[in-house]
């Protein structure tokens, strides 16, 4: 069975690498001093603080694993030149036909996404569309409400 690639930007790749960090020399830290804590108050049984201490560990060790998953089967989008073309990390400026709105998105991995930040997923409704089309070129997209259209009017 092939392992999913992730495929990010370089700037993704370094917040990950950085929460990876994190998680192993400073959360496990603080975890572990709350287990200690919550056993030194003697009783762990109906200890609360101790319970939720574990929780977190649990939380922190997937986490870590994940991360490391991630981060061992990885390809970096490169900054991508002016093309003809939308493809990974490339930004797009969509012009929303019925509604003559226009939006800018960035095309990133599925890891990255973070539509408040107009980062939307090569593998979203929107990412798939756009994705292999060029400047000018209109797009369906399906939504609850029916399908959308959507110009292209630059790709960077």
């Amino acid at each position: 069975m092939a392992v999913n690639e992730t495929i990010i930007t370089a700037e993704g790749l370094k917040q990950l690498e950085e929460e990876l960090e994190l998680y192993k020399t400073v959360k496990r830290k603080e975890v572990a001093g709350r287990i200690k804590q919550a056993i030194d108050f003697g009783d762990i049984s109906e200890n609360s603080e101790y319970d939720d201490a574990k929780d977190e560990q649990a939380f922190i060790e997937t986490r870590i694993i994940a991360l490391e998953k991630m981060l061992g089967n990885v390809r970096v989008i490169r900054d991508v030149k002016k093309t003809d073309v939308v493809t990974l990390g490339a930004k797009v400026l969509l012009r929303d036909v019925e509604f003559d709105d226009e939006e800018e998105y960035y095309i990133v991995g599925s890891v990255e996404a973070d539509p408040d930040t107009n980062k939307i997923s090569n593998e979203s409704p929107v990412g798939r569309a756009v994705l292999g089309q060029s400047k000018g070129s209109i797009v369906n997209v399906a939504a609850p409400s029916g399908f959308v259209q959507y110009q292209i009017l630059e790709i960077s």
